[in-house]
């Protein structure tokens, strides 16, 4: 699992970089990263493997699917700003209490919130998250029990959506939702870059005590295609790092509290 996780921190700096700049080499990446080439030169097959890359002489490029405004393959999603996302989990999962029943949504910044819920804690997880699912039976807690909403299996992105989902999460009214976005703008709200995960972010928000959106700062002015909610309907709003003092004011006049994670 550590290896993996190291081998996920490499990916997702060589997907923000190539972000950046447009391209990479195997050179600058090995000395940058302080590891073999030979171990660049895997990472790269892995990704391109996924379809997040394309391999060229020397280094590489993002691929034709993971470029522009639209739904990253999934592993591209899970690996960009792992770091960060992390750290998101980590704060998020200080609120989860022992016996509440939470929401978790199909989102590559909420996947690691299970791994840093206090192992004791008796929590019920509700998701459409095929990928939580899996990495959950990894884990082997038999503390948390898991209830997988019913739907239409979308493989590009391990998620479970339609009516089905939409009628099951009315079953259920949980303590806490855990979701996040493609963008944040904090006047006009949150926004997605698909339609088929909206009904189910909309509907959990609706029925969840308590709604928590994870967004790190990359997402703070990213103009998403589909609108999701405005921020009257969300308690609170966890990043990795502070933003303006307007934008702070502009959400508590909305009702939504900001929480910056630690960096610890």
């Amino acid at each position: 699992m550590l290896d993996r996780k190291y081998n996920i921190e490499r990916q997702s700096l060589i997907v923000n970089l190539l972000e950046e700049k447009g391209k990479v080499s195997v050179n600058e990446l090995s000395e940058l990263m302080k590891v073999s080439k030979e171990t660049i030169r895997r990472d790269l097959k892995e990704m391109e493997d996924a379809g997040m890359i394309q391999r060229t002489h020397g280094g590489a490029v993002l691929s034709e699917t993971s470029k522009g405004v639209k739904e990253y393959p999934y592993l591209m999603r899970e690996i960009q700003n792992y770091i960060e996302k992390d750290k998101l989990c980590r704060e998020a999962a200080k609120v989860v209490r022992d016996g509440d029943t939470i929401f978790i949504d199909n989102s590559s910044t909420t996947l690691n919130l299970i791994q840093h819920i206090n192992p004791r804690y008796q929590v019920t997880i509700i998701t459409n998250s095929i990928r939580l699912l899996l990495d959950a039976s990894i884990q082997e807690n038999t503390n948390l029990t898991l209830i997988s909403l019913g739907g239409i299996f979308r493989a590009s992105n391990y998620s479970l959506t339609g009516i089905m989902a939409n009628e099951w999460i009315n079953n259920f009214r949980p303590h806490k939702v855990f979701l996040s976005c493609y963008g944040v703008n904090v006047k006009e709200g949150i926004t997605d870059s698909s339609v088929y995960e909206v009904d189910v972010k909309r509907l959990m928000m609706e029925k969840a005590q308590e709604v928590y959106v994870l967004a790190d700062a990359t997402k703070f002015d990213k103009p998403g295609v589909v609108y999701l909610a405005d921020f009257s309907r969300i308690d609170f709003l966890v990043t990795n790092r502070g933003i303006s003092y307007d934008q702070e004011e502009e959400l508590k006049k909305q009702g939504t509290q900001l929480v910056v994670a630690s960096e610890q």
